[in-house]
């Protein structure tokens, strides 16, 4: 039974009154079957008496409406006292005494007892109390049929939703996309308004579930507002209606603001006056497009009318104009699967509109494509005499290409040897002063080596001279005077200091030839692993002549594995960078402590990079976009060739690598080669 009638009320604007305090408190009949509490702030009693005259040692009170943030059973006990028990949507579900969406009760009143209850309850929603009193099987019933209805209804959103999402995944339509959400929000609104999603969906988390009935219906009203404008085409059809549109979404985000701060009473009240102005707005906009003889137009007002109706209805249930009964309960619920089932049917009237359009394409094409051939036909007369002609003229100008082909290769190959033979001229005059230097050091030392080894030669003759029959001694006496005439302890000296320099000047000649024939690797043109440190070494060898005496080098060079390269081609991109380098530093017009450094390191990417920077004078930004092109030079007419720079860019992409320059006027030039660690074998052999 329901026991709505029974009820007395009363409403406490404090929110602070205790159960002993409201109990002296003047409650008021509601004469109404099911009680409407309206949206309030405030906590809502009722006072009811219940005598059990049944047989029956338990009875279940139940409360069919699951959206009530707080709901507290208070009954009094005979002997003093209270029996409380708190649910609603602020408390964990697993609290509940039985496992159903709805607030229900355990009530053990003995046999012909009464008993005096009161009901605290508080909403920041639109809340009724439809309060039915019975035994366990009669509610059990009333509840299994609910709940077959309410899985028959999410059946056929289910269905809706997928059979779009797979129209969608055959057309690509975005609006089967937008459907298939506005279709999933409606079935959660539902879910929501009914319990099922605190129910089955989070259990265990308060907070979404005293907020999921404002939010996913704001979540459905934008996809709705999204998905009316998709479907009507109102960006084309109807631009004021399109913009009307975007204001009713910014509407429904513009409700999340308060209902994230917890002011659920304002939150509410927006969302109410959003929706009902965004339904009236719906239905304008939908006779309008459909006043432009757009067909869909059509199917969207009739589906939107019986959901419109059944939002009335139930809306007239809320505020008691209409009784609350099993037709008012399930009305909403008939009305949004009728029209997610009769937009559905329009939406899929699309594929017949997609198809006639494809029909009417490919006749058109055929018609445009029988032109074709007749205009084919006769143009295909007048181009084979012009292919021909032209066939001929192009056979002609490729012989002349091939020519000036041949003469530019000629130019490119003398100009880069003449590039080889300016650096070659660049070490000449180095590599010979290098070995003339220890070379004179060794020439110098073999005159005064000379004399020292005739002094030697003299003391052995007065030795050898000696005759035992004569005065020994005399002669050793005439030896020692000797000995200090020549001075024989420096002569010994003498003569380990000048082979020890002969011996520098014979090294150092030999690192010189090392160098040059580690250099020397120029020619060849096969890959092969080598010390990347061992190049640069030799560079520098080659180069120390032109260091000048303020430039002090330094090496940073880190642990590297050989890599697999063009050893002479990397030694010409080394010897080019170096000696422009010192270059720019004698090109600075003061001139102080200035440095050359080589870096080395691993890179991780599996790359080497060497790194040459100098104090030199440093470039602009123009100068520095131009250094790699052919013929491009700072030096003066007849100092260079333009070429050096060119060649070192091409050497390197050979080898798979790349070249940045970091240089600021006044600041010095950097210049970072990286270089992969193995040449990729189809690029070097197509080199």
């Amino acid at each position: 039974m329901q026991i709505g009638q029974s009820l007395d009320l009363y409403r406490d604007s404090t929110n602070l009154l205790t159960i002993d305090q409201i109990r002296k408190q003047q409650f008021a009949p509601t004469g109404q079957t099911v009680p409407n509490l309206q949206i309030s702030p405030f906590s809502n009693w009722a006072r009811f008496f219940i005598k059990n005259e049944t047989d029956l040692p338990r009875l279940l009170l139940e409360v069919e409406y699951p959206t009530i943030d707080e709901i507290t059973l208070y009954e009094v006990l005979p002997g003093g006292g209270y029996r409380i028990v708190s649910l609603g949507q602020f408390q964990p579900y697993r609290n509940r005494p039985y496992d159903h969406q709805n607030y229900i009760y355990p009530l053990d009143i003995p046999h012909g007892e009464t008993r005096e209850f009161y009901l605290k309850v508080r909403a920041g929603e639109q809340a009724q109390l439809p309060v039915y009193l019975g035994a366990e099987t009669t509610l059990n019933v009333k509840n299994n049929e609910r709940n077959f209805i309410f899985g028959l209804y999410i059946g056929i959103i289910l269905v809706m939703a997928l059979y779009n999402f797979f129209i969608y995944l055959t057309t690509r339509d975005r609006s089967y996309l937008i459907y298939v959400s506005y279709i999933i929000c409606v079935g959660l609104t539902q879910a929501s308004q009914q319990g099922y999603t605190f129910r089955f969906l989070w259990p265990n988390n308060m907070w979404l579930a005293a907020h999921d009935t404002l939010i996913i219906p704001v979540l459905n009203g934008i996809t709705a507002a999204l998905f009316i404008q998709s479907f009507l085409h109102t960006r084309e059809r109807y631009k004021l209606g399109h913009k009307i549109l975007t204001g009713v979404v910014i509407a429904y985000s513009l409700v999340l603001i308060p209902t994230f701060i917890d002011q659920y009473f304002i939150a509410n009240m927006m969302a109410q006056i959003t929706a009902m102005t965004a339904s009236l707005a719906a239905m304008f906009i939908g006779f309008k497009v459909a006043g432009t003889g757009f067909i869909p137009a059509r199917y969207f007002l009739l589906a939107w009318s019986i959901f419109l109706t059944s939002v009335c209805i139930f809306v007239m249930r809320n505020f008691n104009i209409l009784p609350y009964n099993d037709f008012t309960y399930y009305a909403l619920q008939v009305g949004s699967a009728a029209e997610v089932t009769l937009l559905s049917f329009a939406l899929a009237n699309k594929i017949n509109i997609y198809r006639k359009e494809k029909e009417e394409s490919q006749a058109m094409a055929l018609a445009v494509s029988q032109e074709n051939e007749q205009l084919v036909r006769e143009q295909n007369i007048v181009l084979e005499a012009k292919v021909a002609e032209r066939t001929e003229a192009l056979q002609n100008s490729n012989k002349e290409l091939n020519r000036v082909l041949n003469n530019l290769k000629e130019a490119q190959t003398q100009l880069v040897e003449a590039e080889k033979m300016a650096s070659l001229g660049q070490l000449t005059a180095g590599i010979a002063h290098e070995i003339n230097n220890p070379i004179n050091f060794v020439t110098s030392n073999i005159k005064p080596l000379k004399l020292d080894f005739e002094d030697l030669k003299a003391l052995l003759r007065k030795y050898e001279s000696i005759n035992p029959a004569d005065d020994v001694q005399e002669k050793l006496n005439e030896i020692e005077q000797f000995k200090q005439q020549i001075d024989i302890d420096y002569v010994h000296t003498e003569i380990e200091t000048l082979i020890k320099g002969i011996e520098d000047g014979a090294n150092r000649t030999a690192e010189i030839v090392k160098g040059l024939r580690t250099f020397s690797r120029l020619d060849e043109s096969d890959l092969k692993f080598v010390d990347i440190h061992e190049g640069l070494n030799s560079t520098m060898v080659l180069l120390r002549n032109n260091v000048p005496k303020n430039v002090t080098v330094h090496y940073n060079y880190a642990e590297l594995p050989k890599i697999e390269c063009f050893a002479g081609k990397l030694n010409q991109v080394f010897l080019n960078i170096i000696n422009n380098a010192l270059n720019a530093i004698k090109m600075k017009p003061e001139q102080g402590e200035e440095s050359l450094t080589i870096s080395t390191r691993l890179e991780e990417n599996k790359m080497i990079s060497i790194r040459i920077k100098d104090s030199g004078i440093g470039m602009t930004e123009k100068v520095k976009e131009k250094i790699f092109e052919p013929f491009f030079t700072t030096k003066d007419v007849g100092e260079g060739t333009g070429l050096g720079l060119s060649i070192v860019f091409s050497i390197i992409e050979k080898h798979h690598g790349k070249i940045v320059v970091e240089s600021e006027p006044g600041k010095g030039a950097e210049f970072i080669i990286y270089l992969p660690q193995n040449v990729p074998i189809a690029q070097s052999q197509a080199s």
